[in-house]
């Protein structure tokens, strides 16, 4: 996909999940919706499970699951969920993350359930997140933790949507790609930043973007890293930078056993 392509994907995706949402809404409405969030199982405890590993001195990796993705199109044709969760799992992952969003990357709703019930783990719902009626569906589904992208919305509809996945015992990662969105993001007082390094509206990736903006987030507040880590050196410098969360997706998906890309990349055990 050449830049011109990947002009404003994000735009389109955004434009697509609104209708996608209303679609949804016709075929069960978000009163029903509501009622079967609320009264959902207890919640796996995404951030515990990542502050855990990292007091323990380990890499808390966020492995994800992901079939495809609009710059790269498939990444993997033999998608087994459950198989790649188990996969993760036994490599010594700290948590999941799964793509729900169907248009854009194949993913689907179906895969976090089976990839939740094949583990322990908790689990991310991985989708753009920019309505309430999705933080009812990711708790119906059993998601642990969810997405919300700064510049998917605005300042006013981030923090609606914060706290309202808190209050249904969701956790959050906010996700940034530059120092305006980190504000942001900062200014809701969060115990988990994601900084992505792929700017979702060329789909480029430079790990610099991490490293840029690490001196503006407060200690105590837990820095995900995500996108670009390909080789034992990234992780090694991010770890020297006092960066020890990372999710990764396409380095494990390409690879005939993801657990075992897990280990090489990580060894974090």
């Amino acid at each position: 996909m050449s830049t011109g392509d990947t002009q404003n994907v994000l735009d389109r995706i955004l434009a697509h999940k609104r209708g996608e949402i209303a679609a949804r809404t016709e075929l069960r409405s978000k009163d029903q919706l509501r009622e079967a969030a609320q009264s959902a199982p207890p919640t796996r405890g995404f951030v515990e499970a990542i502050q855990a590993r990292i007091e323990a001195g380990g890499a808390a990796v966020i492995a994800e699951v992901k079939k495809a993705s609009p710059s790269k199109g498939v990444i993997r044709e033999d998608f087994d969920p459950e198989a790649i969760a188990r996969s993760y799992e036994s490599a010594g992952a700290t948590c999941l993350s799964v793509l729900t969003d169907e248009h854009f990357f194949q993913g689907h709703d179906s895969y976090l359930v089976a990839a939740r019930e094949a583990t322990a783990l908790p689990v991310l719902r991985k989708d753009f997140v920019i309505d309430e009626y999705q933080l009812f569906e990711a708790r119906d589904m059993g998601a642990d933790c969810v997405l919300l992208i700064v510049s998917a919305m605005d300042i006013i509809a981030l923090t609606v949507l914060y706290h309202k996945a808190r209050n249904l015992g969701l956790d959050v990662l906010i996700e940034v790609h530059d120092a305006t969105e980190l504000e942001a993001a900062l200014s809701l007082q969060p115990e988990l930043i994601g900084i992505n390094n792929r700017n979702l509206k060329t789909f480029e990736t430079s790990l610099e973007t991490t490293y840029n903006l690490l001196a503006a987030i407060p200690d105590g507040v837990i820095v995900v890293t995500e996108s670009g880590i390909r080789e034992p050196e990234d992780v090694r410098a991010m770890r020297n930078a006092d960066v020890h969360a990372f999710l990764v997706g396409e380095a494990f998906m390409r690879e005939p056993d993801p657990g075992a890309a897990l280990n090489s990349l990580f060894d974090p055990r």
